[in-house]
């Protein structure tokens, strides 16, 4: 077994990096880029202005294809997640008329489930009850 001596005058640093963010880019910036990149006519110009900008050419493949789309025209941040809709009136009478047939459902089978017993009861009393006039 080895044991390391630790000298407690001597510090230890340790590295720690940040972390990474994605970089986001203005429109107006990948426009500027676009027409500095479409304004190069010399072999290696596009590889040094990718360079000193520190893009990638996908970047400005990406960035052609959005403003082909005419996505970079009136390109402003775009708020994430579902996008909010209007509420549809016809929805909501809808919800309330599936609330009012629930609540008559209910009183249809509190209603039955009293029948049933008062049959009950009259069987264990031995009270005869009148057939309904509708069942023969």
């Amino acid at each position: 077994m080895s044991t390391a001596i630790r000298d407690p005058q001597v510090e230890v640093e340790t590295e720690v990096s940040a972390k990474a963010t994605r970089r986001r880019f203005t429109a107006e910036y990948k426009r500027r880029i676009l027409k500095e990149a479409d304004s190069c006519t010399q072999p290696g110009e596009r590889g040094a202005l990718l360079r000193r900008e520190g893009l990638y050419s996908s970047h400005v493949t990406t960035w052609r294809a959005q403003q082909r789309r005419g996505e970079l025209a009136g390109l402003s941040a775009k708020r994430r997640g579902p996008q909010s809709r209007r509420p549809d009136p016809r929805d909501r009478k809808i919800a309330e008329q599936e609330r009012e047939i629930a609540r008559w459902k209910a009183r249809a089978e509190r209603a039955e489930a009293l029948v049933d017993l008062q049959k009950k009861v009259s069987e264990l009393l031995g009270i005869q009850l009148p057939e309904p006039k509708g069942k023969r």
